[in-house]
């Protein structure tokens, strides 16, 4: 099977920190070397719930980057890998992700579920209506998108693919 690399950024930005993950794949898309947008597809997934199926289950590799309630410090950021996101969707981590665990769900009903999966979620503060960041997680993002690199290179050179 060829492999197939998707980065999923999360989120909705008319409600400030919660488009999170929408940001981090953008802040990406600006870090990623140009030789790797062959190899890696950055999706925009908005708050889109189930159209982001064929996403999913094309994916043999499926990257999430997304505000995630965790009850951490604004801007804190965790990850997550493979079994662990089966135990930590079980929860609503933010107002769109109910839609997505059902993507998730749906995808491994159907045994279309990635070889490999991972989240990098990052602490929402301010939810309110409106534009933009809190300074919270202005840097946090940034950060988001350096670790997806980190992971994403590490997929890249996995030679068993």
């Amino acid at each position: 099977m060829k492999k197939r690399i998707v980065v999923l950024g999360l989120g909705n930005i008319l409600n400030r920190d919660e488009g999170a993950g929408v940001h981090a794949v953008r802040e990406l898309d600006r870090m990623l070397p140009e030789h790797w947008k062959e190899e890696v597809e950055l999706v925009d997934g908005g708050v889109l719930g189930l159209d982001l199926l064929p996403y999913v289950e094309q994916a043999t590799h499926l990257l999430i980057l997304d505000a995630a309630d965790f009850q951490g410090q604004p801007g804190e950021i965790r990850e997550l890998a493979g079994d662990e996101l089966q135990t930590f969707f079980t929860g609503k981590m933010s107002w769109h992700q109910l839609g997505f665990q059902e993507v998730l769900e749906v995808a491994r009903v159907r045994g279309r579920y990635p070889e490999q999966i991972h989240l990098i979620g990052v602490q929402p503060g301010d939810m309110e209506v409106g534009l933009g960041l809190s300074e919270a997680l202005e840097l946090s993002v940034k950060d988001m998108a350096r670790r997806a690199l980190d992971i994403l290179l590490t997929w890249l050179e996995d030679e068993n693919w």
